[in-house]
């Protein structure tokens, strides 16, 4: 009996082996992703399988897409379009971003960068304390600290005076976050996404995928987005990381409603409740008349959004592209369009961290600089603590601020947002904070043959995760 137990159990072993390796010719990315899955499902299910389980998915199933799905939403989308299209068009052209969006670029709005931790939870702040009829809350990380001790009190107070108040977070990301934490808020009248609670089994089997989202939406008229989480060390606070340089953006205008709808969405997925109707979206148009679009990006869209956000950026370059990110582990396709702009005479500027917080990022971009570098792509290395900011500028007349870095996590692996301004005065306004940040960085010069043994063995064996950085 035993013999022919295990013998049934190696049956169904390889079996199901056999099948994942069929899902993987059939759904990978790319041939050497199917293959290397195929190799190592067929020659050692054993170590295999419960890796793809995790790991092999591409696309995150389920998902409604209420800008493509819900007859309401695209109704609405239209009439937007139809009302604020700008008079002038975009130096740059926004069509490429208006399709993966699905929505489109819209005048009337003000797009203000919030420099580090104490402008950007200042602004956020302010507008929670006067909000009259709602808060939506989104972060990928939340830590129960001085500062998210200081946002729990102002979401508090703000339920406790009748505010309805809609808090999420990402089960990772913040996965050290107490019950307490949110059953403070709920004691207070708050909703809350609990992040611990699958809706369904099969979800358990996603866990790769990250919301990595950082929403704030006061009563449908000012929204933030950027890449600061709610934490001390984002305050620079942390006595590891010293200084922390980051960049949020504050939004008001049509583009408040795109970022809402961005929440929505997830909030659908989350609570599956749909809470169109119980939202404004009729924000007041601002006097800036900025021209702006935000990008939804995440692994539920029938494009991969994230790589197409930043190839169209870089593609639509006359002069040059700065990019500012925590992390450069570019794919191929994003990869051959850096080296194409500085082939093509752009100045092509890259602003990372010098400081380490994750490992293999880290080093699994040296394995990449030279290749860049030859192409003509310049490489700077902020020195003056962490640099977190996730920025995008192109020319003089377009600048993306938003949550999605350099990295394939981001272009394929997690859920992001991108907010763009069509517009010079923006673009000027963050020229500026990132030619300050270049004056605190050094360009490098020293190929990885010239570096410290650790990173000249670490760097290509830490690219051999580059799918999954």
């Amino acid at each position: 009996m035993l013999i022919a137990g295990s013998a049934a159990f190696l049956a169904t072993l390889h079996a199901c082996a056999v099948y994942c390796a069929w899902r993987a010719v059939v759904s990978a990315r790319t041939p050497q992703g199917a293959v290397a899955w195929v190799v190592f499902l067929l020659s050692a299910p054993y170590f295999a399988l419960l890796p793809y389980l995790f790991l092999g998915h591409h696309r995150y199933r389920g998902y409604v897409i209420a800008r493509q799905s819900s007859a309401q939403v695209v109704e609405g989308v239209r009439r937007f379009e139809a009302a604020l299209r700008p008079d002038t068009p975009p130096r740059i052209d926004p069509t490429p971003f208006e399709k993966l969006a699905h929505m489109p670029a819209l005048r009337g709005n003000a797009l203000v960068p919030l420099i580090d931790g104490q402008a950007a939870f200042d602004a956020i702040f302010a507008a929670i304390d006067a909000a009259e009829r709602y808060v939506l809350v989104q972060f990928f990380i939340v830590h129960d600290d001085d500062l998210g001790r200081a946002l729990h009190a102002r979401l508090t107070a703000a339920a406790a005076r009748g505010v309805a108040v809609r808090f999420m977070t990402d089960a990772v990301g913040s996965k050290s976050l107490p019950r307490a934490y949110v059953d403070g808020l709920r004691a207070a009248g708050g909703r809350v996404a609990d992040p611990r609670r699958q809706r369904r089994p099969r979800q358990r089997l996603q866990m790769n995928y990250r919301n990595h989202r950082k929403t704030v939406v006061v009563d449908g008229r000012i929204g933030f987005t950027g890449g600061l989480n709610v934490g001390d060390e984002y305050m620079g606070r942390s006595p590891v990381f010293g200084p922390w340089r980051d960049t949020h953006v504050e939004l008001r205008g049509p583009v408040v409603s795109q970022l809402q709808l961005s929440f929505v969405e997830d909030w659908h997925w989350a609570e599956g409740e749909l809470i169109l109707d119980q939202l404004v979206w009729d924000a007041p148009l601002d006097p800036a008349d900025m021209t702006a679009l935000l990008v939804p990006a995440g692994p539920a869209d029938s494009d991969e959004t994230g790589t197409l956000f930043f190839f169209s950026a870089i593609a639509a370059a006359q002069h040059r592209v700065w990019i500012a990110s925590p992390y450069c582990v570019p794919d191929p396709t994003v990869l051959t369009a850096l080296k194409h702009a500085a082939l093509a005479g752009r100045e092509v500027r890259l602003l990372l961290p010098e400081m380490i917080d994750h490992y293999l990022p880290w080093y699994a971009a040296f394995d990449c600089f030279d290749e860049l570098a030859e192409a003509g792509v310049e490489i700077w290395r902020y020195q003056e603590g962490f640099l977190h900011q996730k920025v995008v500028l192109v020319d003089d007349a377009f600048a993306a601020i938003g949550t999605a870095n350099l990295d394939n996590r981001s272009f394929r692996l997690n859920f992001e947002t991108m907010a763009i301004g069509f517009d010079e005065g923006f673009a000027a306004s963050v020229e500026a904070f990132l030619a300050r940040d270049f004056t605190k960085a050094t360009r490098l010069e020293r190929r990885l043959a010239e570096q410290p043994a650790r990173i000249r063995y670490g760097a290509p064996v830490a690219r051999l995760f580059a799918p999954l950085l």
